[in-house]
């Protein structure tokens, strides 16, 4: 009855121009409120939560737009990989996209040698798959670790990150600025640790500790078929206990979670941190099939297969999962923190 009383019929003599109305509730006579006592007034029912649709509107093309848009533009992913020379860095990135993306692969025939100091070389490649296309550049480190004197080797690798981080700032800030900026920034850091069997080594722990607060680093044990189950389970687990003792948060860190989904998926991922993996870029016969692998003498290792390395996993995380989160993380998050201090010191009399 209150809604007949609040909206006339439509066709009842009026202009279609809405009429003004006073968002105070109308005036009951005292006769009413006394017959009406036990009914809710009209201002305190709850709104629904939702609006119901009569029909169809036609919301979710806005996918298909962002996706039509995406494929057209395409998108920018840079890694960089990081550990001692002879771990599989290379073969690991080429494993991951399934081209010849590495350092040494666009360098053929050169002699390798390995550099007195840190020296950081990037390459960048573009990929297609099914229409979408994406800017890869991949920076190696060579000479990480190699040094009988590995003191402040890491200062190199947090210069070049937060060089990106100010050219992407010094392009930010300009009056008539691109309508793109060009994304040099790093997005994820693969950290390649020995597989040694025992525990982390102080250069390892000190290395995470300074660069988990800039970038996303994941550490990954390398060459994992050197290792027997028994002796990868529990290499995994020291190297929890010692990144919880240090409190070093890599990626994913437990901080940023949060939607309930994503906290369960990232809980999993972080009980399986560090992944076991094996790298290779060769293609072998097995059952009939065609798989990447590396072959001994007692058989293949077959890469992507969860029962020999945990390969896929890293895989997932880095693009089939987190590709995009993890560009989200270092633009809201590590960009952000060098954006903030970099805006104070030049604030500062």
């Amino acid at each position: 009855v209150q809604a007949h009383r609040l909206c006339p019929p439509r066709g009842a003599g009026s202009s279609l121009e809405p009429e003004e109305r006073s968002m105070e509730p109308p005036a009951v006579p005292e006769e009413e409120e006394e017959e009406e006592e036990g009914a809710v007034p009209l201002s305190v029912v709850p709104g629904p939560v939702g609006c119901q649709l009569f029909g169809y509107v036609g919301i979710e093309a806005v996918l298909d737009q962002m996706k039509i848009k995406t494929m057209k533009t395409g998108f920018e992913f840079n890694i960089m990989v990081v550990g001692q020379s002879g771990l599989g860095k290379s073969t690991m990135v080429n494993t991951l996209f399934k081209s010849k993306v590495s350092r040494k692969s666009s360098q053929p025939g050169q002699e390798e040698r390995i550099p007195k100091t840190v020296q950081l070389q990037s390459i960048t490649h573009i990929i297609e798959e099914k229409g979408v296309k994406m800017k890869l550049t991949v920076t190696d480190t060579p000479g990480f670790g190699d040094q009988i004197n590995n003191e402040n080797c890491w200062d190199p690798i947090i210069k070049y990150i937060n060089e990106q981080y100010e050219r992407y700032l010094r392009e930010e800030i300009l009056i008539t600025r691109k309508r793109k900026i060009p994304d040099t920034r790093v997005h994820g850091c693969v950290y390649f640790v020995p597989p040694t069997g025992h525990w982390l080594r102080p250069l390892d722990l000190e290395f995470m500790r300074r660069l988990s607060k800039i970038v996303n680093v994941v550490p990954v044990i390398a060459k994992a078929d050197t290792l027997t189950l028994e002796e990868r389970a529990e290499f995994k687990q020291r190297i929890q206990e010692d990144l919880k003792t240090h409190a070093i948060s890599v990626y994913p860190q437990e901080d940023f979670d949060q939607d309930p989904e994503d906290r369960a998926l990232n809980d999993r991922i972080r009980e399986e941190i560090p992944f076991a993996v094996v790298g290779a870029d060769q293609e072998h016969q097995v059952n009939g099939k065609r798989v990447l692998g590396r072959k001994t003498k007692w058989g293949i290792i077959e890469v992507e297969n969860p029962a020999h390395c945990e390969f896929p996993l890293l895989r997932d995380l880095l693009i089939r999962s987190h590709l995009q989160d993890l560009k989200d993380i270092t633009h809201n998050v590590h960009y952000e923190s060098y954006r903030v201090r970099r805006l104070n010191e030049s604030n500062r009399p």
